[in-house]
């Protein structure tokens, strides 16, 4: 079998929707999965609609993704160019081809494909329609991803506006065959589009490619298409949300199919080596947002201790969290201590502040069930001071400190966790309080409890 050539063809006319996203990611596992190669190809004929802005964020959130193209714009190849606002002549002279096989034909300044076939005797009076019916033979499609699929076009249609300008099909054929592009895999709302393309394709005399019609993506509730105005359909929004773009990227290969040992967070090179079109699913897939977010705490987790300190500092540097003088040596003790709970970048000034500063923000919420729980926070954190003050600081010394006074008192040791937890940080919950007593420091602990007791 020749070299596996797959394209994606995204229009420079909004922002990145996570549907574009996936059509390309499933085309760019494929030819990684194959050995083959991904082309990417900018359909830029709608002069009015299109914008170098937009053009950007295509590129900025593909690399971001980690999609890379062998051929296509800023890395080029030898079937460019690469946008189709620049290839207006070879339209022209394939125009030009049909006519001359007489499977082109010019009516009210439009041109249209003559389909082959017998006439209708209804439709012999000299195309009393805007196109001529013709008795045709469905076409059996293999579909790669919906198995045998007849596909019929029975009207000649329009492939040359009466402006001069091509239409969708027309270049998509052309630009199809003059790439040598093998496979094409695409939305499942392009199926309908299957037959005009099919017809093209045997006007020109050229072999069709493979085809494989992906599922839809669902709003997360109710019906329909996720559009680009429902909320997390755009790529950026989980760039700006300081989503990693693995997870990201991670999860867009879980809509709409399952990778063959069950499991959903998983390194790339393995997703790679598993995916096959076949396997992809049938049904639509409902975009949901949640699990994109469990899928990025997990990939957060397993980040190495460096790479973590990496992604961290900037965004830290940038909320006021840090300044230039926090060491490397500092920040990746802290980093260590709640990487186990953080959940997102986006979330990380807020998490973890209170270990570089006095002035955190306290949760009134977790205060106020301090309280309705029972007891005075105050009252155990005064409790427990004078035998944290004795102790030695490390974690098994601590735990003790919290057995001894439970032990006296008779309470549990994680009777006092809450209240030292909320006076020392702020916060109701998080990573684990020992480990958090250790970094924060025996003087800036009782320093807060002082402060909390007064």
């Amino acid at each position: 079998m020749s070299q596996v050539r797959v394209r994606f063809a995204p229009s420079p006319t909004g922002f990145f929707h996570i549907g574009s996203a996936r059509t390309a990611l499933f085309n760019w596992l494929y030819a990684r999965h194959t050995g083959g190669k991904f082309i990417l190809r900018i359909e830029d004929t709608d002069k009015e609609r299109n914008s170098e802005a937009f053009l950007k964020v295509i590129f900025d959130s593909m690399r971001w993704l980690g999609m890379d193209w062998d051929e296509g714009p800023e890395v080029g190849g030898e079937f460019g160019p690469y946008f189709q606002s620049q290839r207006t002549e070879l339209y022209k002279a394939k125009l030009q081809e049909l006519a001359a096989k007489g499977r082109a034909y010019e009516k009210d300044g439009a041109w249209w494909l003559r389909l082959e076939g017998a006439r209708s005797p209804a439709y012999d009076d000299h195309l009393k329609k805007d196109y001529e019916k013709v008795d045709t033979v469905p076409m059996v499609l293999h579909d790669m991803v919906r198995g045998q699929v007849a596909r019929v076009e029975d009207r000649d249609f329009v492939i040359f506006r009466s402006n001069g300008e091509p239409v969708f099909h027309f270049v998509n054929v052309v630009d199809d065959i003059e790439m040598q592009i093998t496979h094409v895999i695409r939305g499942e709302d392009h199926l309908s589009n299957t037959s005009k393309h099919l017809e093209l394709f045997k006007a020109f005399g050229a072999k069709p490619p493979i085809y494989g019609h992906i599922p839809l993506i669902l709003k997360t509730d109710g019906p329909g298409k996720m559009s680009k105005r429902d909320k997390g359909a755009l790529i950026e929004e989980y760039q700006q949300r300081r989503y990693l773009p693995s997870a990201v990227r991670n999860y867009l290969c879980l809509l709409g199919w399952t990778p063959a040992d069950g499991k959903e967070v998983l390194p790339i090179e393995e997703i790679i080596k598993q995916f096959e079109i076949s396997a992809v699913h049938q049904s639509n897939a409902r975009f949901d947002e949640r699990k994109m977010s469990h899928i990025n705490a997990q990939t957060l987790r397993t980040l190495p201790a460096a790479e973590f300190a990496t992604l961290a500092r900037p965004i830290l540097l940038e909320t006021k969290v840090i300044d230039a003088s926090v060491s490397d040596a500092r920040l990746t003790e802290v980093l260590g201590i709640v990487q186990e709970k953080v959940t997102s970048l986006e979330h990380l000034p807020e998490f973890m502040g209170f270990f570089f500063t006095t002035d955190f923000k306290k949760d009134e919420g977790a205060l106020a069930n301090l309280t309705k729980k029972g007891g005075d926070p105050v009252a155990r954190v005064r409790e427990l001071l004078p035998t944290l003050e004795a102790a030695a600081w490390t974690e098994p010394a601590l735990e003790a400190a919290f057995a001894a006074v439970g032990a006296a008192r008779e309470r549990k040791p994680t009777d006092y966790f809450a209240p030292v937890r909320f006076a020392t940080s702020g916060q109701g919950g998080g990573a684990h309080l020992l480990g958090v007593l250790r970094v924060l420091g025996r003087d800036t602990t009782l320093a807060r409890l002082k402060a909390f007791i007064a």
